[in-house]
């Protein structure tokens, strides 16, 4: 009997941890440093890992460099190699907080929030305050965010030859539904 009451307490707690957080491995974020007249320069990574925790705001992101998919193999190449260094910082991460966030609010047309929070690519940390757009789906929630990164903050070095090519403002767009 008392094995009984002890994994009926387990996974019942296990069942309330669950509705603490929402969670996905499969959200989006693109990216664009084009630049008019010339060649396009941009790319998308479908495998954004995110974490919410509902009591207390807190969301966390992962990004994985080389999951970033360009047109062009030589776009992935130099990329990984020469701008982002994938192979000595192989991912990305936020840390922060949805500002006035109440899980319990959300509907089916987006509400708008400030999340702020930590963005750490190749090693360099920046504080980052974005916009961002929250709806309620079936067990969960959408998130999308559109903000610009400036390759400076992050010592992203853009060789002289192509430097008219490339933009230093990359706009960024995150897309994730997180669910329970």
């Amino acid at each position: 009997m008392k094995k009984i009451t002890f994994l009926f307490l387990f996974f019942h707690s296990l069942s309330i941890h669950a509705q603490d957080c929402l969670s996905t491995s499969k959200g989006f974020v693109n990216f664009e440093a084009s630049v008019p007249l010339f060649e396009e320069v941009k790319a998308v990574n479908p495998s954004v890992k995110c974490l919410v925790k509902l009591k207390t705001s807190a969301i966390s992101c992962t990004i994985l460099i080389k999951q970033f998919q360009f047109k062009k193999d030589l776009m992935r190449e130099h990329f990984n190699d020469n701008y982002l260094e994938s192979h000595h910082h192989p991912k990305a991460t936020f840390i922060g907080t949805i500002e006035k966030f109440d899980y319990k609010l959300l509907a089916e047309e987006p509400i708008e929030y400030q999340i702020r929070g930590i963005i750490k690519i190749r090693g360099k940390s920046k504080p980052i305050l974005c916009k961002a757009f929250l709806k309620k789906v079936p067990k969960g929630m959408e998130i999308n965010s559109s903000f610009v990164l400036n390759t400076d903050d992050f010592d992203i070095e853009i060789p002289f030859i192509v430097a008219t090519k490339i933009s230093k403002q990359v706009q960024t767009t995150l897309k994730l539904v997180v669910l329970e």
